[in-house]
């Protein structure tokens, strides 16, 4: 990712507020995916985490910023 230009940034430990963009990822996670079905076995919720994250970067808009994170990303 550093080839990218991503950069690793560390927030202090114990304040997830300093944090917002991970946090709020860490809840639609929850609300629409972990919490919605019954997952019956660990390699049943590990099978079925690629494909919503699949839809979470490639299909969901994302209000903040109107559009997929892949096209926001994406070369057009």
């Amino acid at each position: 990712m550093t080839d990218l230009g991503a950069v690793k940034r560390f927030i202090k430990p114990h304040c997830p507020w300093t944090n917002g963009k991970a946090e709020r990822f860490n809840r639609t996670l929850q609300s629409e995916w972990a919490y919605r079905q019954i997952f019956t076995s660990s390699n049943h919720r590990q099978a079925a985490l690629a494909p919503w994250l699949q839809h979470y970067n490639t299909e969901r808009i994302h209000t903040g910023i109107g559009t997929t994170p892949l096209t926001r990303v994406s070369p057009t």
